[in-house]
């Protein structure tokens, strides 16, 4: 009924279903979790509704409404151990045992863990001939081995009771895959779910908090704590159970990832300014450079003047041209010894001395 498209105005909100059912909130809440009361999913996706068949459907039962509200009761260690006409320490036992499985929980002012159970399963417990050593007589060796060992599977009962209220609210393979993510470590479901783009659509799709402690507060983390499995077995299962779901949720239809981001041609690449530089003709040469003193870096090196710079050495053509006239004219004149003088350059030859 749960996959059935219903019309809105053939249906009615929660809060209006449990007046018209004479059931208190929680009372109703639990008759949603056990099936009592069964629900449709809101066309408007304003989560779940009731028909108006269904609510003529429970009307219509014998006793009503003191039937419905004897199935949806809920009581303490207290009462409970009273109900079995036990002591509460053995109806801690038999909780922790596994032997009788609670219902809901919630914190007390003092932050300590109430656990709730069905009046219903505990009279049906107490009844039976079979659990009749387990509420008198010593407990079997075994068990309080267990008990001493620190066992306690109140939590991991009430989660695996949970995970099936919550499979049974939803068809859709992702919202399924996601009730089972709820229950793991965010790191869990990291080794099981590696697409980041399809754990960030069962984050999207987790089922709301049990608790309504505010965020990070110390009621929500001890929620956290319940609601999360610990036990090395259970986390095994439930691993499986992801991979099993995630694969079927694909198959179904895959996880929505964002959309690519349109393709822009790229601008041309710019010429850097060195490359434009050695690109350019070469010019007519720069003068030769001087220091503040007035002399060249060459001079400034040798330690010379520019003016003493032989014209051999010279790269002046007009220079090149009187020094061979000089050469031509007289080899041993004067003016062309001082132009020839080596005394300011730094080649290796020498002049001949003269005897």
């Amino acid at each position: 009924m749960s996959g059935t498209t219903i019309t809105r105005a053939a249906t009615c909100s929660l809060s209006r279903a449990a007046r018209e059912l004479e059931l208190r909130r929680g009372e109703f809440g639990l008759a949603l979790h056990l099936g009592c009361v069964r629900s449709v999913p809101d066309e408007g996706g304003g989560g779940r509704r009731i028909t108006r068949e269904e609510i003529d459907r429970v009307r219509a039962e014998a006793g009503f409404p003191e039937t419905l509200r004897e199935r949806v009761k809920a009581i303490g260690t207290t009462e409970g151990a009273a109900l079995m006409g036990i002591t509460t320490t053995r109806f801690t036992r038999l909780a922790r045992l596994g032997l009788v499985v609670p219902v809901k929980f919630y914190l007390n002012r003092y932050r300590v863990v109430v656990w709730l159970y069905l009046a219903e399963e505990l009279r049906r417990f107490a009844t039976d001939e079979q659990n009749a050593p387990l509420l008198s007589g010593r407990t079997p060796e075994g068990l309080r081995d267990r008990l001493d060992e620190g066992l306690d599977l109140r939590p991991r009962n009430w989660r695996g009771r949970h995970l099936g209220f919550l499979l049974r609210q939803t068809e859709d393979p992702w919202a399924r895959a996601a009730v089972v993510a709820s229950l793991l470590d965010p790191i869990q479901v990291a080794e099981v779910v590696e697409d980041p783009y399809e754990r960030a659509h069962l984050d999207r799709l987790r089922p709301a908090p049990v608790s309504q402690a505010a965020p990070d507060s110390p009621g929500a983390r001890i929620a956290e704590r319940i609601t999360t499995a610990d036990d090395p077995d259970e986390i095994g299962w439930l691993r499986s159970d992801l991979g099993q779901s995630v694969l079927e949720a694909r198959q179904d239809r895959p996880a929505p990832r964002p959309e690519p981001a349109p393709s822009v041609d790229p601008a041309p690449a710019r010429t850097p300014a060195s490359a434009v530089s050695r690109a350019r003709p070469a010019g007519p040469p720069r003068p030769a450079e001087r220091n503040a003193t007035g002399r060249s870096p060459r001079a400034a090196r040798t330690g010379c003047a520019a003016e003493d710079v032989p014209l051999t050495q010279s790269r002046s053509p007009r220079s090149g041209r009187l020094l061979a006239w000089l050469r031509r004219r007289n080899p041993h004149d004067s003016a062309y010894r001082a132009l020839n003088s080596p005394s300011c350059t730094t080649e290796t030859s020498r002049r001949p001395s003269r005897s």
